[in-house]
């Protein structure tokens, strides 16, 4: 697609810009023909699948380019200066003065050991742009600007002593100490609960807007978008697919990627066959008075940091029950209790009628087999050294003594269940995308043919459209093999597409549970109602109506 270049009164002016990546001196393109601009005052949303060259592109913006890649073609003009034809010296300046960046994962962004005041004052001295003195009062007004919980002394703290929207908002305030033109955001409300994100949305379109600044917003949800672009860039391998005023296409969109990307926003429903006229007689599992945490436990054996604290709940053969909740509300540690791999320190687990035991360890081969837990970061989860037949070969030798041609033959299963080519077998993670990751973790799982599978977070870290592939995945599993499904996300559009009963936990206890047809029905629960007016639509406006979406509890 051809886009005009008009560098008039622009902020930020890019015209037919290339980055190539180069092995052994062999160039491929990673983004190509990208040309556009930003007025001061406006928001440029890049959207787009993983790898569609967002983050390449913003990058570009500051100068920098991945080891490994370097801009080959194309203008960058930023704030008055033409980006491509500074001097290393000159760029670090520019970098201190002009532009801003903000990542996705505030978390990995902060030195642990350090505290939070020292790393937000840190890039102005490092500049020279102020005195120390200077430097942290300014801090501290910024800390009051984006109404983080005591200004004065929050800065003391380090990174873990913080919650997840508060150390986005620190991070935004240390990419302010300089009050650069143009501020870049690299998909910061992907990692945070809906409740966090909408205040988090509230606070960087307040900034733009007070401070006149021009801002590019990356991001793989259309949704989020709406509330914040003048001008969104649709992109998909390296090239713009479609571009426009925010209004006109979300309104108008033309082309099949653009609409695709829409339609994954979208709330669907993903029916997995079961029915609430099952006639079973007793749950598959059951969880009875359930207490657990972390930490060192004292001669009672209590954990020191207690979070799920008296759970009961009932999931039912080829049922799906989501679990839903904030950050910190005790969703994954509930999960983990029940998998065993955080043993519960009081209460009871039932499986088809029977008890358990609450530690991994203690139980026997078949009920390892039968419940098996999908981690949220595949990435972490599959082994970098190993092949996926490696991988899918362990549960299968351990649990059924697989060998020879019928190991092979059931890894072809398996892959071909997952909906993925049987070549990845020979390919390790690493060359392995986002989702097909995520689809080796969950064939993993599905190798000891369990009867309840626990999906911990599997689409967080997916775009839009990779994730509702994954979520039609689960749903067809289950109309396949009757599988029940605990699913446990902070994504009320995932946790309605594929589950029948939605538990919502609160500071480690359930505070409601109804069923999927019952959603829109009012609830006596306020805290079930901000969940759900805190979910985006794909529209404009929407972020101004719900102005009263506050987090509960704790500050966001």
């Amino acid at each position: 697609m051809t886009v005009s270049f008009y560098p008039d009164n622009a902020v930020v002016s890019v015209d037919n810009l290339q980055v190539c990546a180069i092995n052994h001196g062999v160039e491929t393109e990673l983004v190509s023909g990208i040309s556009f601009s930003v007025r001061k005052g406006e928001v440029l949303a890049l959207i787009g699948e993983s790898g569609s060259g967002k983050t390449t592109i913003a990058m570009a913006l500051m100068g920098y380019a991945r080891q490994g890649c370097r801009v080959t073609a194309g203008k960058v003009q930023v704030a008055g200066s033409d980006v491509s034809a500074l001097s290393p010296a000159q760029l670090r300046a520019f970098r201190g003065d002009n532009v801003a960046y903000i990542a996705q994962s505030a978390a990995a962004s902060f030195n642990p050991g350090m505290k939070i005041i020292d790393q937000v004052t840190e890039p102005v001295l490092i500049h020279g742009k102020m005195s120390k003195a200077q430097a942290r009062e300014k801090a501290i007004g910024l800390f009051k600007e984006l109404a983080l919980p005591d200004p004065e002394t929050i800065g003391q703290r380090y990174p873990h002593q913080v919650s997840g929207g508060q150390l986005q908002r620190l991070m935004t305030a240390m990419a302010l100490m300089a009050d650069p033109q143009v501020i870049i955001l690299d998909e910061p409300t992907t990692a945070l609960d809906v409740t966090t994100q909408v205040e988090v949305l509230k606070l960087f379109r307040k900034i733009v807007s007070t401070r006149k600044m021009t801002a590019i917003y990356v991001s793989h949800d259309l949704a989020v978008v709406a509330q914040m672009a003048d001008q969104i860039m649709v992109l998909q391998r390296g090239k713009i697919v479609e571009y426009g005023p925010a209004a006109q296409l979300l309104s108008h969109a033309r082309q099949p990627y653009t609409l695709q990307l829409m339609d994954a926003a979208r709330q669907v429903m993903r029916p997995g066959g079961w029915s609430r006229d099952h006639g079973d007689v007793h749950p598959l599992l059951e969880v009875r008075d359930l207490c657990a945490g972390y930490g060192p436990r004292n001669s009672e054996g209590i954990p020191k940091i207690r979070i799920s604290e008296n759970i009961q709940l009932r999931l039912w053969k080829g049922q799906a029950v989501g679990i839903i909740g904030e950050s910190g509300s005790g969703k994954t540690t509930l999960a983990q209790a029940i998998a065993g791999i955080n043993p519960a320190w009081s209460g009871h687990l039932l499986f088809n009628h029977h008890y358990i035991s609450r530690d991994l360890g203690q139980r026997s081969v078949r009920e390892l087999q039968q419940i098996q837990y999908v981690f949220q970061m595949a990435d972490t989860a599959l082994n970098p050294a190993h092949t996926v037949t490696a991988i899918l070969s362990r549960p299968l030798q351990y649990f059924f003594k697989l060998r020879g041609a019928a190991l092979e033959q059931r890894i072809s299963e398996l892959l071909d269940l997952v909906r993925l080519p049987d070549t990845v077998r020979h390919r390790k993670p690493a060359s392995l995308s986002g989702g097909q990751k995520q689809r080796v973790n969950l064939a993993r799982a599905l190798a000891a043919n369990p009867e309840i599978i626990i999906c911990d977070e599997v689409t967080s870290a997916l775009d839009t459209v990779v994730a509702a592939a994954i979520l039609d995945l689960i749903a067809d599993l289950r109309r396949r093999f009757n599988l029940s499904v605990l699913f446990i996300s902070h994504d009320m559009h995932a946790i309605r597409a594929v589950c029948d009963d939605i538990v919502v936990m609160q500071q480690g206890r359930i505070v409601t549970q109804i069923a999927r047809e019952d959603y829109a029905k009012p609830s006596s629960e306020l805290y079930f109602e901000r969940l759900k007016r805190a979910v985006p639509e794909l529209r404009q406006g929407w972020l101004d109506e719900h102005q009263d979406v506050v987090k509960t509890g704790v500050t966001a």
